[in-house]
């Protein structure tokens, strides 16, 4: 079968790794799947256009109002997987609920990767939670055997001679106002003068290059927090294993690529508690969850791998 796959493919994000991993599932399954990004297009009228010009059999889309809106006009069989914001964000939107709802309703099916966000997709579209299948996330690391700790902090502006009693918090996420990369700054730079051994890096691409502005301005002048350049993904996972504890600050998630990726490689979790990470963090089993910055203060105190607690 050849299949139509659409998303949103900045480089070097969550979206885009999903996308590339699911695209690679399907052709492993012996069907032909071309992945193209959902900004190419300005019109629903367009991809039924390649789709005929190209005999395309079924398509697939990552987002119900990014990719989805572009197949309401097509005459082949589709699929959509729920992105997070579609669902915990956009659905606040008339406007965009209102085609939202069209694409669930033209839709063969629906994936959502927690049922969590299958429950809050039926708040909104409960007349088609039939088409509504949950399927978690798999992940796969991997990790640079050539990637240099030392290195990696300095580029992050971080000049130390004990490197190895460094406690390094890795926040991963691009830049954009809903991953809330800011939201601990201000706490974290506190408990970083207190003990200067505790730093926060953030780490990921510069997708909205305004907001990317504002958060490099306040870490240039905030003690303790530092922004480093992206990184390929090998790279990404052996700062990640190398780090003390993978942060997550977003104000809404799906599934977080990054919270599995830390807990395959076995690095300690501390999530902000909200429905897409919680989820997946059981907090004080496999990881810490967080409601406000002075718990996630309070929180910094205890290293957390599944099964095991360590107290430092």
């Amino acid at each position: 079968m050849k299949i139509l796959f659409l998303a949103c493919l900045s480089p070097k994000t969550g979206n885009n790794t999903t996308a590339e991993r699911i695209r690679s599932h399907i052709e492993k399954a012996g069907h032909t799947c071309e992945l193209r990004d959902a900004r190419e297009f300005q019109s629903s009228a367009e991809v039924a256009e390649l789709l005929s010009r190209h005999h395309f059999q079924s398509a697939l889309g990552i987002h119900l109002f990014k990719a989805g809106r572009f197949l309401l006009d097509i005459q082949i069989p589709f699929g959509i997987i729920f992105g997070g914001t579609d669902i915990n964000e956009d659905v606040k939107v008339e406007q965009k609920r209102v085609v939202m709802e069209q694409v669930l309703l033209k839709a063969r099916f629906a994936v959502a990767f927690t049922e969590e966000l299958k429950k809050e997709a039926e708040v909104f579209m409960l007349s088609q939670s039939s088409k509504i299948y949950v399927q978690p996330q798999g992940v796969q690391t991997d990790v640079s055997d050539s990637f240099s700790w030392t290195e990696f902090l300095k580029s992050a502006g971080l000049h130390t001679e004990h490197v190895n009693d460094l406690r390094v918090f890795l926040l991963v996420c691009g830049l954009r106002r809903v991953k809330d990369p800011l939201y601990l700054a201000d706490d974290f730079s506190e408990w970083h003068c207190d003990d200067p051994l505790n730093v926060l890096i953030i780490i990921g691409p510069k997708v909205d290059p305004v907001f990317t502005v504002e958060v490099e301005d306040v870490v240039h002048r905030t003690a303790g927090i530092s922004v480093a350049l992206e990184r390929s993904q090998q790279e990404l996972h052996a700062a990640m294993k190398r780090c003390f504890a993978v942060v997550n600050s977003s104000v809404s998630e799906g599934m977080s690529a990054a919270i599995l990726e830390a807990m395959d490689l076995g690095v300690p979790v501390l999530a902000r508690n909200i429905p897409g990470n919680a989820s997946i963090v059981q907090h004080e089993f496999n990881g810490l969850l967080y409601s406000s910055p002075q718990t996630a203060s309070a929180s910094q105190a205890t290293d957390v791998r599944p099964g095991k607690t360590l107290v430092l």
